[in-house]
């Protein structure tokens, strides 16, 4: 069958910078075929030549960081620097589930009423769909990838289609450290619903894991729903940043920093909602104004750029109208709040601060996906709560405080409604730890031990020894 081809565009330039192979839904199906005809003997390979393959894959992906992260940045526009730190974290992912391949542990227990043992297994699930975003093409492929091939799965891989090379770099990753044809599946389409449909229809496929946006996960829960198909979600976010009067407000600047403007703000786990104290919230808001107007933007190849374009006009647009509902409500811009007038081509925006945004604004109720951080003054004083302002959104993905009293910090932790919380942190990503949201924000976690689970059955033996 010959296929069409899909254009990837530089954002940076507008310009299309290669093509690949744009399958259609029958493509998608011929992968199903290969998958599933690999299924059994990868599942019957011991768990030890898995590992060695998954850290075999760890080693060369790291040893390709530069051609890697340099596809990264043409395809999705972060930074350079940006690109080479996704490219160890997806790399990392790869190391630890090559050491939880050999952890598929079950059990026996006495039957608590006597009469036999109560046996359990871990088997593969199967045949897995995974369905990657465009913001980190790299690490979300192999935060899926690994644990799938570690657990002893098949795999049919649907990247974004703005960044397909970065997910066929990866498959060449994994050929070259020896996983066998038909293992590892990279569909890539321009035609994502009609693929992702016709896959998930073939009653062969038992594992779908989705990232992206909570109305496109919907979508896909629906459909899956159809054949009972396991899933994993991870979706959108609405992530709450905490301030106290009593904070560090040097390591709060750091940490809004990273937590607002890694890969540009383009995050589901990016600050979305800045509440910071009253006695505190006019010297944060102005001075995290200026160390974002600092940053220097242009195209991420440059070495000396801090922030690069968006992923496409839209994603732009979005930006603009969330800013304007911010100032029609009656905030102010203490920096930015514009395209850059320089930078005619690409899609750029300026690193934004809006000081007086208030709480239910439409600048806030949306995801915003860029450099725009809205901050919203809180006053216990006044009978603000600001964790239940923190937590009145449908999505509880991620939320960050901080405090210098590391007893209101947990507490508040344990009171947010959201899957994680980073307390004087700025980052919560770590392949050993279990990612994942609460609400409308997903189904499941990755990374961890929790991340291998979801790859797999669990199988219960009832078993009399006489």
């Amino acid at each position: 069958m010959t296929m069409g081809t899909l254009e990837v565009i530089d954002p940076a330039t507008e310009d299309v910078i290669s093509t690949v192979a744009d399958a259609t839904a029958d493509d998608g199906c011929a992968a199903v075929d290969r998958a599933a005809g690999a299924f059994p003997s990868w599942a019957d390979t011991p768990p030890r030549e898995r590992s060695e393959i998954l850290r075999t894959a760890h080693e060369l992906l790291l040893a390709r960081t530069d051609q890697v992260a340099e596809t990264i940045v043409r395809e999705n526009g972060k930074p350079i620097a940006e690109a080479r730190a996704e490219v160890a974290y997806a790399a990392e992912f790869l190391r630890w589930f090559a050491e939880e391949a050999v952890r598929m542990d079950g059990g026996i227990v006495e039957a608590p009423g006597g009469g036999g043992k109560i046996m359990t297994l871990l088997q593969p699930v199967g045949v897995s769909l995974l369905v990657t975003p465009w913001n980190f093409p790299a690490a979300m492929l192999t935060r899926k990838a690994g644990p799938a091939l570690a657990a002893g799965c098949t795999v049919v891989a649907k990247p974004a289609e703005l960044t397909p090379l970065t997910a066929l770099l990866i498959g060449e990753v994994f050929r070259d450290a020896g996983v066998p044809e038909g293992v590892f599946e990279a569909v890539t389409t321009s035609d994502p619903s009609g693929v992702v449909s016709a896959i998930l229809d073939d009653e062969r496929v038992r594992k779908l894991s989705f990232t992206g946006s909570t109305e496109v996960g919907r979508i896909l829960l629906a459909k899956a729903a159809e054949r009972i198909v396991n899933c994993s979600m991870e979706l959108g976010g609405n992530a709450p940043f905490l301030v106290f009067a009593d904070a560090d407000i040097d390591a709060a600047i750091d940490g809004a920093m990273l937590a607002k403007l890694r890969h540009n703000g383009e995050t589901c786990t990016a600050a979305n909602r800045l509440y910071v104290e009253a006695p505190v919230a006019a010297e944060f808001a102005d001075r995290l104004a200026k160390a974002m107007a600092r940053l220097p933007v242009g195209p991420g190849l440059d070495p000396t750029t801090k922030l690069g374009p968006l992923i496409d006009a839209d994603t732009r647009d979005k930006v603009e109208r969330l800013v304007q509902a911010g100032l029609d409500d009656g905030a102010r811009v203490l920096t930015g709040g514009r395209r850059p007038p320089d930078r005619p081509k690409g899609f750029f925006y300026e690193p934004t601060v809006l000081a007086g945004v208030r709480h239910g604004s439409a600048a806030v109720a949306e995801e915003i996906f860029g450099p725009f951080a809205p901050v919203i003054t809180f006053d216990p004083s006044a009978g603000d709560d600001v964790v239940a302002l923190a937590s009145d959104v449908e999505f509880g993905l991620v939320a960050y405080v901080y405090t210098s009293d590391i007893g209101r910090g947990l507490a508040v932790a344990e009171r947010l409604e959201t899957g994680m919380v980073a307390v004087n942190k700025g980052i919560v990503a770590d392949s050993a730890a279990p990612f994942g949201g609460t609400k409308q924000s997903g189904l499941g976690r990755e990374g961890g031990h929790e991340g291998l689970l979801a790859f797999c059955e669990t199988k219960y033996v009832a078993v009399d020894w006489g």
